[in-house]
């Protein structure tokens, strides 16, 4: 039976490249002359941790790093910049979290989508992957365009299809 998989991965070499073009672009522009820019890759976490000067300055940095990462083939949808920098003297701080495989709640609702679509295949969720099994190819076929069409905002990928 044809299968494939449904996941969200970055890759971590992609997303270090994009920090690294970020970093030598933000050096080179004129509005960044002289003031505070700071961007730190965990690699481990998947946690950019972003330091500049002040609130307008962090948006421009923010816009910059999910460009760069854009061209790089990481989904915009990837970065968690949800949560509120904070100043800290002068300097406003921020997190931003890479979302890195498929949350529980998300894979729920792609395996909900895909039941309530009512095609002839099944989904089963294994850790951070859900695992689509149909008899026919077309219908695989039709499960990852009802996935590209559905605004899920997860960026999603389409691996390990089999026969």
């Amino acid at each position: 039976m044809p299968s494939f998989d449904i996941v969200s991965k970055v890759d971590a070499q992609a997303l270090d490249n994009a920090v690294n073009v970020t970093s030598k672009e933000i050096t080179n522009r004129f509005d960044f002359k002289g003031s505070h820019v700071v961007i730190e890759l965990d690699k481990k976490n998947y946690l950019l941790k972003l330091e500049t000067d002040d609130d307008m300055k962090m948006r421009q940095l923010l816009d910059v790093l999910i460009s760069r990462a854009h061209k790089q083939g990481i989904a915009p949808e990837a970065f968690d910049a949800s949560k509120e920098g904070g100043v800290s003297g002068k300097i406003w701080k921020k997190e931003v979290k890479v979302r890195n495989g498929l949350a529980q709640e998300d894979a729920k609702k792609i395996v909900k989508l895909i039941k309530d679509a009512g095609l002839k295949v099944q989904a089963s969720i294994n850790d951070d992957l859900v695992r689509v099994t149909g008899k026919k190819r077309d219908d695989l076929q039709e499960v990852i365009q009802l996935c590209r069409t559905s605004s899920l905002n997860i960026p999603l990928q389409y691996v390990n299809m089999r026969d």
